[in-house]
């Protein structure tokens, strides 16, 4: 009864070959966290450029799913504009809303 050649309930029902069952494969899902600091500076760029989401988030330092959420909000000051259906940043813009919040950051501390 204890021997090497006896089989579990489960292994006696396993296919003869073998062979195990692939996994069922997983869907990609969207990476939700910060994205990594952005390899360029937003300083030496023309005011005209566009940036994507992920760009703008990275220089930012927000997931985009925060950008998601503000785009939602017609009167949030982090403007964009919509290109064939996608969002754009402009450099412009993002450089405004960072200064707007280093103003109100001093202005909250000087306090």
């Amino acid at each position: 009864m204890s021997g090497k050649d006896e089989k579990t309930p489960i292994e006696a029902l396993a296919s003869p070959s073998g062979r195990k069952m692939p996994r069922a494969t997983k869907r990609p899902r969207k990476n939700r966290g910060i994205p990594p600091p952005a390899t360029f500076d937003i300083d030496t760029l023309p005011g005209s450029s566009n940036l994507t989401p992920l760009e703008a988030a990275a220089v930012i330092r927000r997931t985009p799913g925060a950008l998601e959420q503000w785009r939602r909000d017609p009167t949030h000051p982090l403007k964009w504009r919509y290109v064939d259906g996608r969002p754009l940043y402009r450099v412009d813009a993002v450089r405004d809303y960072l200064a707007k919040c280093d103003k109100t950051t001093k202005s909250v501390s000087s306090k």
